[in-house]
């Protein structure tokens, strides 16, 4: 079993900055995918910024220029910095990560969410 543990959400102010942290535990032997997803109020979860294994990026454009994405292989984490926040930011933020359980197995993991909120 694997598990995706996330911090570092909270409250800022507008033009503020917060860093999400998504680390994975359990029986990992390797971790491909790694992605962000948002998911505001009466909206569909949407995906913010993705990093491959291979290290490739992928952003949403809402967050392109504001948002970083980043890994640590050796702690099986993920990180989100995002910068020039907006009130349109706020959201709960769930990390995602497909993980190879074994040397052909992989799965899908979520994390438990972490609110975002971006004061005006």
């Amino acid at each position: 079993q694997v598990q995706l543990v996330e911090s570092g959400g909270g409250l800022v102010q507008a033009g503020g900055s917060l860093r999400l942290s998504c680390a994975a535990s359990g029986r990992i032997f390797g971790i491909n995918a790694m992605e962000w997803y948002r998911q505001a109020p009466g909206k569909q979860r949407e995906l913010v910024a993705g990093m491959s294994s291979g290290g490739s990026t992928n952003y949403a454009d809402s967050v392109e220029g504001r948002f970083t994405i980043s890994r640590d292989n050796a702690k099986n984490t993920v990180y989100l910095q995002m910068n020039s926040l907006k009130p349109e930011d706020t959201a709960v933020y769930y990390c995602q990560m497909v993980v190879r359980t074994a040397l052909f197995s992989t799965y899908t993991y979520w994390g438990q969410g972490t609110q975002v909120t971006v004061s005006s």
